[in-house]
């Protein structure tokens, strides 16, 4: 009779999972992630906003003259002019609304198309508004489309698309009537400071070019000469460029016989901070509401500005 075979206590067949530095990588990026969003949360209770100061500062920031006149952008839709707050004015609203974390992630890039989630989230209300989509790495034009390879394109492409979702997610956590109130005090700098000086007139027209509109191209819009431009016509300008600008319409919607661009033509130019907005947005880095990239990309900074974001 054969003797029992003696085990060791071990599965034979049984194999360990290796542990890699990139599974290490994850389990500590996972880690601190979660960490992040819980001290987001605690620092969020500790520290509640006061909605009567947060209104305050955002009625005092919409009477900046440089903030309203980028805050409100037009575009047409059935023959009428529509109205709304534009990204730049959505950003100043969460950065003084307080305790709001938001940003666009690309979640992943491959078979030539980026699947990008843009989100806002009052970590104070737990309220969240997510939007994910795709952006494909083409360029439309008139002759067809093109295939983006350059990683900055794709970036830009990114970026642009990406912008105009954040802005309806940052708009869908704050309350609207205080959305409401900004736009209208916006609306009231705008006309307060509309300058129509020859050298103002001049820097839009100038401004206008970029987007293949004309000096003649404005005349036939206001309707008149543009030495005789009213201020009502400056307002109205203005928020047609922002919403050029932000990619809300394009220059045929407005100027019939404009030199229109195709997409992608027209590097939008970024806006520029002033000292609180700067301190503003090194607040919002801080606290893990968004990245470096975002700031670095996003904004036309000073050396001094683009050394201090390095330095965080």
């Amino acid at each position: 009779m054969n003797a029992p075979v003696q085990h060791s206590g071990q599965n034979p067949f049984a194999v360990s999972a290796p542990t890699t530095q990139a599974m290490s990588t994850v389990q500590s990026d996972s880690q601190r992630a979660i960490a992040e969003v819980q001290a987001a949360l605690v620092i969020a209770k500790q520290f509640p906003r006061n909605p009567i100061e947060a209104y305050d500062k955002i009625m005092n920031a919409c009477q900046r003259s440089g903030l309203a006149q980028s805050a409100v952008y037009s575009y047409a839709r059935g023959g009428t002019s529509v109205t709304g707050p534009s990204i730049r004015l959505a950003e100043m609203l969460a950065q003084n609304w307080g305790n709001i974390q938001y940003g666009i992630r690309e979640l992943s890039s491959e078979n030539g198309e980026s699947t990008v989630e843009a989100f806002a989230w009052d970590v104070e209300t737990n309220t969240r508004q997510t939007k994910v989509f795709q952006v494909p790495h083409m360029r439309y034009t008139r002759n067809g489309s093109k295939k983006l390879t350059d990683p900055r394109d794709i970036y830009e492409l990114v970026a642009n698309n990406g912008a105009r979702r954040l802005r309806a997610c940052i708009l869908g956590v704050i309350p609207g009537d205080v959305i409401d109130d900004a736009v209208a005090q916006c609306e009231r700098t705008i006309h307060a400071s509309a300058d129509t000086s020859p050298e103002a007139v001049q820097k839009l027209v100038t401004a206008f070019e970029q987007f293949g509109v004309s000096k003649k191209d404005i005349e036939d819009f206001i309707q008149r000469r543009i030495d005789a431009i009213t201020a009502a016509n400056i307002v109205s300008l203005r928020k047609i460029f922002t919403s050029l600008r932000d990619g809300m319409s394009t220059p045929k919607d407005w100027f019939k016989n404009a030199a229109s661009k195709d997409v992608g033509e027209v590097e939008a130019q970024k806006p520029k901070l002033d000292d609180t907005e700067f301190n503003s947005a090194l607040e919002q880095l801080n606290a893990g509401a968004i990245d470096k990239a975002y700031i670095l990309d996003g904004y036309s900074l000073t050396d001094a500005q683009r050394v201090a974001v390095e330095a965080q």
